[in-house]
């Protein structure tokens, strides 16, 4: 496996990961003088939005993959496109710090939210969705099974994760307006030539840094026991179909 995001693998389920990337949009309700940053831009699938939605303002795309970049250029809805470590990323009086889906692949939560809420504008909004999902067996047994299966070789500490949205409210509250809330996504996945449809939707993210480590042999083993534990846990139906739970932690800070 390559080190880059795989833009085709990961759009496969485009309109699933869109839906919250829409709800997060429509809970901003002010947005100050300054850029609307899509940090973490990804495939770009949000800009054509954002920029319907902010007209005014520059949109401007934020992404550490050239993959990711080279495909968000595509749109054409972005006025530029940086590439660039979000870890390490700052701005000037942003008018909304916009992150979908990207920012629990970083740690030190408490560090970063309130560095980032220091760049927005008077009024200025910062809107943060993440997945909360790795108690559920869909991303719980890619590491338990690696582990079980290859002790030692994989960082557990390098998984993707978030706070309980308690910490969240207790970290932001008192420096702006805060809006904290967490959704149950039913998502109906359909039949997959290619293996169990749990399996096809997160081996293209949460299950990326755990697959990139093992050789190919390796990662056919991990599948096939994944696949294993995947039938039982998330039973297909008559058509192949599967009915996938998958939870998502969302904030507004507005300043």
């Amino acid at each position: 496996m390559t080190t880059d995001w795989n833009p085709g693998a990961y759009a496969r389920f485009r309109d699933l990961r869109l839906r919250p990337a829409i709800d997060l949009m429509l809970a901003v309700r002010s947005v100050g003088g300054g850029d609307v940053i899509d940090l973490g831009c990804g495939t770009g699938a949000m800009g054509p939005v954002l920029r319907q939605r902010y007209l005014g303002h520059r949109i401007v795309g934020v992404d550490e993959s050239p993959a990711m970049l080279a495909k968000s250029a595509e749109s054409g809805a972005y006025d530029a496109l940086e590439e660039r470590n979000i870890a390490d990323w700052s701005v000037e009086r942003a008018g909304l710090i916009y992150s979908n889906a990207v920012l629990h692949w970083l740690k030190d939560h408490e560090v970063l939210f309130p560095r980032l809420a220091e760049m927005l504008a008077p009024g200025g909004t910062l809107a943060v969705q993440m997945p909360h999902q790795n108690n559920a067996p869909s991303h719980r047994v890619w590491l338990s099974l690696a582990e079980e299966l290859f002790p030692g070789r994989i960082d557990v500490d390098a998984a993707p994760g978030v706070m309980k949205p308690a910490r969240y409210h207790h970290l932001l509250s008192g420096l702006g307006a805060l809006s904290l809330w967490e959704t149950d996504y039913y998502q109906m996945l359909s039949a997959d030539q290619g293996g169990h449809p749990v399996r096809r939707f997160t081996e293209s993210t949460f299950a990326r840094p755990i697959l990139a480590v093992l050789e190919p042999d390796e990662q056919a083993e991990l599948i096939r026991r994944y696949e294993e534990v995947m039938e039982k846990a998330y039973p297909r139906g008559s058509d192949g179909a599967v009915l996938f739970p998958f939870r998502r932690v969302f904030f507004t800070l507005t300043m």
